[in-house]
């Protein structure tokens, strides 16, 4: 047959049989429903959640060094950055070894197993759920990227007592603190079968797991070791304010892979959580600046790098969840809340929280934590929330947060109660007078 007729007759029955095979295809079930899509490790998505981990780490070495290394006199310094850097240190070798296990494995309602002590098989083909179905990660970057945060928390705290606590007495309870209150709490809030979780509470990158959390345990803290050697007499002024504000931008910085690096992939809800870090952040600084520009007659760097920080503080719980003009609602009260706090109402009280960790930490997180229940109204522009019901919706915050108040505060009095009967939580009088740098590190900061 000539290669005119094969085209002329053989094209439309090649059609017709096409048609024929197509349309007995769709009538069966069988063969029409298409098989799911295996999950799939994006290299984006990868590359992302490692940069964030690396993110967070800057918060904490240099970043919080730094800001509360500004913060403290001249003769501690270097002490601060000891604790903060050592803790840091020593909760990742904490979480690798069991810390991931009890936070994030199987277990019960309040607390993981230890199926992944040591993590146990946990291997390179090992893969981590992300809020997106479908969309994987190894789970290695997800043991990183969660190791900073354990890592930066409990040197939040040593911020509600510097320039008094023994070096050996912060790193310890900052062990033990980890053991029996960030690792529960975590799991609580961030484990599909944890109490909190369960609940429907929100927290998108750790209000209440890190900030209320370290706050509440550095107010114990501050309670339990006592008010500094001439506290509310002599004059306890930081010693470098350019340092600490170069501490507040590299912790802004790092905080973009704290709240962005919290949606475990990149997508447009990491977008949102970039953006409302920008100017929730902005908004608090400038809410704090104004208030004490108002109240006082003029507007301190200090009092802005604080603002900076309690509106990085306040957006973390609704990062992901809160439309940008909410986020910046969501900044201006904090900032005006925590500028309250930290100048009126601490001292009304009259302990000596040396770095207002409770006052920007604690009442920032509370204040984030519970606000995300408004913000995230999608009248509102809120995002990501099924079934949305503000009422029910804030209640569940406010249980979210009373439960991890009530935990961290019962358990770090007893844990503070408990290093002090071992090691002594206080260095002597006479070492405060001289310096902790010196005493405990036999160094200086400066040399004349």
């Amino acid at each position: 047959m000539k290669l005119g007729s094969v085209l002329r007759w053989g094209a439309p029955a090649l059609a017709a049989g096409l048609l024929i095979s197509a349309a007995a295809y769709a009538q069966d079930p069988a063969a029409a429903a298409a098989p799911a899509p295996a999950p799939t490790v994006d290299k984006g998505d990868v590359t992302w959640m490692m940069t964030s981990a690396i993110l967070v780490l800057l918060m904490t070495v240099p970043g919080l060094a730094l800001f509360y290394g500004g913060l403290v006199r001249a003769k501690n310094m270097l002490s601060v950055l000891m604790q903060v850097s050592t803790i840091a240190c020593v909760m990742m070798l904490v979480w690798v070894v069991y810390g991931y296990s009890l936070a994030f494995s199987g277990g019960n309602a309040f607390i993981g197993d230890l199926s992944k002590v040591f993590l146990a098989g946990v291997t390179t083909d090992s893969l981590a759920d992300t809020f997106s179905e479908g969309v994987k990660i190894p789970e290695f970057v997800f043991i990183a990227f969660q190791m900073t945060f354990a890592a930066i928390t409990p040197a939040l705290i040593i911020g509600g007592f510097a320039e008094r606590i023994k070096f050996s007495a912060a790193v310890v309870f900052a062990v033990l603190w980890a053991t029996f209150v960030y690792f529960p709490v975590a799991h609580m809030v961030w484990a599909s079968n944890g109490l909190i979780f369960g609940w429907g509470a929100l927290d998108f990158a750790g209000g209440t797991v890190v900030h209320i959390n370290s706050g509440v345990a550095a107010l114990v803290g501050a309670i339990v070791i006592g008010k500094r050697v001439g506290y509310g007499r002599d004059i306890l002024a930081p010693h470098n304010l350019p340092m600490t504000l170069i501490g507040a931008g590299l912790l802004w910085v790092g905080w973009f892979g704290f709240n962005a690096g919290s949606n475990l992939e990149a997508n447009a809800t990491t977008t949102l959580a970039v953006l409302n870090t920008f100017v929730a952040t902005a908004a608090a600084g400038v809410a704090w600046m104004l208030s004490e520009w108002m109240s006082k007659g003029k507007p301190s760097m200090l009092g802005l790098a604080s603002g900076i920080v309690a509106g990085l503080v306040a957006i973390t719980p609704a990062a992901g969840l809160s439309g940008p003009m909410g986020a910046i609602v969501l900044g201006l009260v904090a900032g005006v809340v925590c500028f309250i706090f930290c100048t009126s109402v601490k001292n009304a009280l009259g302990y000596d929280d040396s770095l207002d960790v409770f006052g920007i930490h604690g009442v920032g997180g509370i204040v984030g934590a519970i606000g995300t229940g408004i913000v995230v109204a999608p009248a509102l522009g809120g995002v990501g929330v099924d079934d949305y019901a503000m009422g029910g919706q804030v209640v569940t915050q406010i249980k979210a947060v009373l439960v991890t108040i009530v935990w961290t505060g019962v358990v770090s009095f007893i844990l503070f109660k408990i290093v002090d009967v071992l090691i002594g939580l206080r260095v002597s009088p006479e070492a405060e007078q001289e310096g902790l740098d010196l005493v405990s590190h036999g160094e200086r900061a400066y040399h004349s």
